[in-house]
C-alpha cells in the first residue's frame, strides 16, 4: 500500500452542514429489493482487489443487500467526502487513515457504532483492543477497524552480510552500534556512501518514526488532553538520536519518509523504519530483505501502529446501518479475517488469528509476531495535523543540530494549545 497518512486538509471544506444527511433511507432500493449500500476505499493496490472480492462474496451470500465498492485514493476521500455528503451523495460506508477519523466524527460525518460493539459476533470477534481505540471519540466508537499494523524495520540482508552481522539488534544499544557499522564513508569525505539507518526527521511513515521512539523510551506524545511531548524521557530520546545522526552520521538529515523509502530501495540504506508495503519496493529493486520488531528502548518495545478504519456516515439511513452491521458481522468472521489478512498483507485484525495461521505469506507472519507492539497513534485526537506538524518542527531541527529539551518544549506549548481548541 502507498504512504497514506497524510492529514486531509479540511479548511477549504468550511462548516458542512450534515444534519440533513442522516436518518433517511437514501440509498436503499425501492420496493422489495436488495438493500443497497455504497463503500469508499482507498486500498489502491493488491489489498484493494482482496476486499472487493470479500464484498463480492458478501454480495453473492444473501440476497438481502447488495454492496458496491468504490475505489479512491485516501487522499481523493478526503478532498470530496465532505462535500458529497453535504450534497446527500456521499458513501454509506467509507474507509480511511484512523488518524483523520476523529475529524470528520467532530464535524457530524459519522454516525455512532456503540451499538455494533454490543453485537454478540462483533463482540466474538476479538477484535484488537488498540485498532478499536483508534476509531474511538469522546468515549464513542465511530470507526470499525480494517487494517492495524505495527511500524517494523525492514533490513537489507546482503548489507548485513557484508558487514559481517549474523543478527537483528533487538535493543537500542545494539541498534546503535549496527548502524554505525553499516554506515560507510568509503573516501572519508564525511558523507557516507551507505548509511546505516534512514531515519527520516519530518514527515515520517504514519507521522509514527518518533512517537515508536518516545514510546522505547517510557515517552509518549499527548496523555489525557495535555501535551506531554517534552517530558524528560522524550528529550532524552531526541537527544540521543540527534547525536547519533549529527556525530557519528548514521543517518542522512533533512529527509522525510519519501526521501527514506528511496534510500532503502536504493540501497544505500541498511535499514528503514516503514509499513508493509516496503517488502514490495524491496522486492520489486531485487533487495533481499527481512522483517523485524523495532529495537526495544531503555523501558519497552513498542511501535506506533497504523491504522484503517471504516465508518458509517451521516448519509446512511437505518436500513443501511442495519446491512452493515451485517457485512462487518461477516467481515471479521474467523475465515474472512484470515482471507483478507493472507491476501492484504496486514497482520490479522483477530487476536485468535495466529502467526501459525497465516504463515504462507511470510510478511504478514512477520507482522503478526510483532502486532503486540502496536500502540495507536493520538486516538481521539481531532486535529492530529497540527500535532504532528509541532513534533516535524521539533524533530527536524534536533537533528540539524537544535536543542532537543528547548525544541519540545516550544512543541510541546504549540501542541496544547492544539488540544484546547
Amino acid at each position: 500500500m502507498k504512504r497514506f497518512m497524510k492529514l486531509v486538509a479540511l479548511a477549504a471544506v468550511g462548516s458542512v452542514a450534515l444534519a440533513g444527511c442522516s436518518g433517511g433511507d437514501s440509498s436503499a432500493s425501492g420496493g422489495d429489493g436488495p438493500i443497497k449500500l455504497s463503500f469508499w476505499h482507498g486500498y489502491t493496490e493488491a489489498d484493494g482487489k482482496v476486499l472487493d472480492g470479500i464484498v463480492a462474496d458478501f454480495n453473492a451470500s444473501q440476497d438481502r443487500i447488495t454492496i458496491e465498492t468504490t475505489t479512491k485514493t485516501w487522499a481523493v476521500i478526503g478532498d470530496t467526502l465532505l462535500p458529497a455528503l453535504s450534497a446527500n451523495d456521499g458513501p454509506d460506508i467509507v474507509a480511511m487513515p484512523a488518524e483523520n477519523l476523529p475529524v470528520y466524527a467532530s464535524k457530524g460525518a459519522f454516525q455512532d457504532l456503540d451499538s455494533f460493539y454490543g453485537d454478540a459476533k462483533i463482540q466474538g470477534a476479538s477484535i484488537n483492543e488498540h485498532a478499536v481505540a483508534m476509531g474511538q471519540v469522546d468515549g464513542k466508537h465511530y470507526g470499525l477497524p480494517t487494517g492495524f499494523v505495527p511500524l517494523s524495520v525492514i533490513y537489507n540482508k546482503t548489507l548485513f552480510a557484508d558487514a559481517g552481522i549474523a543478527e537483528f539488534p533487538t535493543t537500542w544499544d545494539e541498534w546503535l552500534e549496527v548502524s554505525k557499522q553499516l554506515t560507510v564513508d568509503t573516501n572519508g569525505d564525511g558523507t557516507p556512501e551507505q548509511f546505516g539507518l534512514v531515519l527520516p526527521d519530518h514527515a515520517t511513515v504514519g507521522n509514527g518514526v518518533w512517537a515508536s521512539l518516545f514510546y522505547g523510551n517510557g515517552g509518549t506524545i499527548t496523555q489525557d488532553g495535555q501535551a506531554v511531548v517534552n517530558s524528560d524521557q522524550n528529550k532524552e530520546t531526541l537527544k540521543l538520536w540527534a547525536d547519533a545522526v549529527i556525530n557519528d552520521k548514521i543517518s542522512p538529515t533533512g529527509v522525510d519518509g519519501v526521501g527514506a523509502d528511496k534510500l532503502f530501495s536504493s540501497g544505500k540504506a541498511a535499514m528503514e523504519i516503514g509499513g508493509p508495503w516496503m517488502s514490495y519496493v524491496a522486492q520489486e529493486n531485487n533487495i533481499d530483505y527481512a522483517i523485524a520488531a523495532v529495537p526495544a528502548g531503555p523501558e519497552t518495545a513498542a511501535a506506533s501502529a497504523i491504522g484503517i478504519s471504516a465508518a458509517i456516515t451521516a448519509h446512511a439511513g437505518d436500513d443501511q446501518k442495519a446491512a452493515a452491521l451485517e457485512f462487518f458481522e461477516y467481515f471479521y468472521s474467523k475465515d474472512v479475517a484470515t482471507q483478507w489478512s493472507l491476501g492484504s498483507g496486514w497482520p490479522p485484525l483477530r487476536t485468535d488469528i495466529t502467526a501459525a495461521d497465516v504463515s504462507e505469506n511470510p510478511v504478514v507472519h512477520a507482522l503478526t509476531e510483532i502486532a503486540d507492539t502496536a500502540r495507536p497513534l493520538l486516538p481521539g485526537v481531532i486535529n492530529t495535523g497540527d500535532v504532528f506538524t509541532a513534533v516535524d518542527e521539533a524533530t527536524q531541527k534536533a537533528l540539524a543540530g537544535g536543542d532537543p529539551s528547548a525544541l519540545l518544549d516550544e512543541a510541546a506549548g504549540k501542541i496544547q494549545a492544539t488540544l484546547d481548541k
